[in-house]
């Protein structure tokens, strides 16, 4: 197949065939999950339909990961729905809005660098949790409309197409990748079904996604502080649980291509979307991981799917409503339970044996917080607290200080491991301030000051010396220790021994 240049960036080729098909089996696959994610927001399945459509045209064209795809999403709904159910739809819109801008400023700020801070075990946790998430939330297909399991024919009709539909998926790359296989394997079981009159659940057994083109709307809301201060806490986690999602999505896609994509674009775009879908009657979304994955194991690398997607599902929405209600809801649930088995990171089962337990600790922890709480903000922030938390006692107990004598009977503190809120306690131990020479040189060439701890420590540790009349020297301390110290000479007093060998080698860097 001919490969043409990407109108929308110059820098990447992309395949129209693989781009189109790729987005028009997205599309597909957005309609239960935006009319579900709205349902659970207690809001009308067009505002989840409106969501996804501008969501995924505005971050397709203006993102920073080309070939990710964005909507409305579980996770805003679960933020959102005590608000839906208190004050109703129009503050749900203003609140959209202001979650919007809240994105936008934070890529504007640059902020989408904190991803940096997110360990990979909180990453593998994090998509793990997502993939149960995916798959538990298909198990709702097997029930009836009275919340049953189903049984007897109706159930094994169910499994039997469910089963068609994932063999498919998986079989097809396995003989040709000309077409995407997911989409092979809805319009094969839609086709089996309709030409048998075979009586399935479908997506009109749902509900009617029939409707028009979003309707341009201001939210119907006082404009007064009041109001502010009612949507501000909602709007606030929104945009952190949307920005969040986000870019782990977009660090997952780019270890999938092996490409890098742009955090803080994104975040503009996400804000940016978040905004229009506000004042285009939607409920707002961020990233969908499942989504994304079933958009790049088609084949798709560039901007062109998401905006295929997008289109085509409002064209369903206006014009191909009768069509699409007809679907059979075995496909869609086939296709997801085959995306949630390709999201979990099966490698992560074989780091159990071989990486520090502490690791293994926090990527079962947000695995579950995110799986079971389904709140997916406060699972990475637990994980990156408990990460961080780790690196500092770890750090802690790195600490050493080799002990000598000189021959004009100064003694010397050689210090190794950084010196820090953490580390203080351990640091202090290693001096004898009563026992030492009036003379002590603190070596600091293999340690840094780090902190304002580190300060104060430094601080007390020159007055126990001085109340006993011996003199305290600092020695081989780093330029940006340095400014440090220089920065908190109101707080700390002590004496810098010069070092003209560490001078010259300072200049050279």
């Amino acid at each position: 197949m001919k490969k043409y240049f990407n109108l929308f960036d110059l820098s990447q080729e992309v395949d129209y065939k693989i781009e189109i098909l790729s987005g028009l089996t997205v599309a597909l696959a957005l309609i239960p999950e935006a009319v579900a994610f709205a349902l659970i927001a207690k809001l009308s399945p067009l505002t989840g339909l409106y969501a996804a459509f501008m969501m995924g045209l505005i971050t397709s064209i203006f993102g920073g990961r080309p070939g990710m795809i964005s909507g409305a999403t579980g996770a805003v709904a679960a933020v959102i729905v005590a608000l839906s159910l208190s004050h109703g739809a129009e503050y749900i819109f203003a609140c959209v809005i202001l979650a919007g801008i809240i994105q936008v400023a934070a890529g504007v700020l640059r902020l989408g660098k904190l991803m940096r801070l997110v360990p990979h075990p909180v990453i593998f946790g994090f998509v793990n949790g997502l993939a149960i998430i995916i798959g538990m939330s298909q198990l709702d297909q097997f029930k009836d409309t009275a919340g049953a399991w189903l049984t007897g024919p109706q159930l094994y009709i169910l499994v039997g197409l469910v089963l068609l539909t994932m063999f498919i998926i998986w079989g097809l790359p396995k003989i040709s990748k000309a077409v995407p296989s997911s989409l092979v394997a809805i319009l094969t079981v839609f086709g089996v079904v309709v030409a048998f009159g075979i009586d399935t659940k479908t997506v009109g057994d749902i509900t009617s996604i029939s409707g028009g083109f979003p309707p341009f709307h201001i939210p119907m809301v006082p404009f007064t502080l009041e109001t502010f201060m009612v949507i501000f806490p909602y709007a606030a986690i929104m945009a952190s649980v949307g920005l969040i999602e986000s870019l782990l999505t977009l660090n997952i896609i780019d270890e999938i291509t092996e490409t890098r994509g742009r955090g803080n674009k994104e975040a503009v775009a996400q804000g940016a979307a978040n905004i229009l879908s506000g004042l285009f009657s939607g409920m707002g979304g961020c990233a969908m991981i499942g989504q994304s994955l079933i958009n790049i194991s088609s084949g798709a690398r560039a901007r062109l799917s998401g905006i295929v997607a997008s289109i085509m599902l409002l064209v369903f929405i206006m014009f191909g409503a009768s069509l699409i209600e007809r679907m059979p809801m075995a496909a869609l649930t086939g296709l997801m339970i085959m995306v949630a088995i390709g999201t979990f990171e099966w490698a992560s089962l074989r780091t159990f044996n071989k990486m520090p337990k502490s690791d293994i600790f926090v990527m079962v922890l947000v695995t579950l917080v995110t799986a079971f709480l389904h709140n997916l903000a406060l699972a990475v922030i637990i994980g990156v607290i408990i990460a961080a938390l780790v690196f500092a006692w770890d750090n802690a107990k790195r600490i050493r200080a080799r002990k000598r004598i000189d021959e004009n009977g100064a003694k010397h503190y050689e210090i190794y491991g950084p010196l820090f809120f953490g580390s203080t306690s351990v640091f202090n131990e290693k001096f004898d301030v009563l026992n030492d020479p009036d003379e002590i040189i603190i070596d600091f060439a293999e340690s840094r000051v780090v902190d304002m701890s580190a300060i104060e420590a430094l601080n007390k540790l020159t007055e126990r010396y001085t109340k006993v009349g011996k003199k305290v020297h600092l020695k081989h301390l780093s330029k940006d220790c340095r400014n440090l110290l220089k920065n908190a000479e109101e707080i700390i007093d002590v004496n810098v021994m010069e070092d003209p060998k560490y001078k010259l080698m300072v200049d050279k860097v």
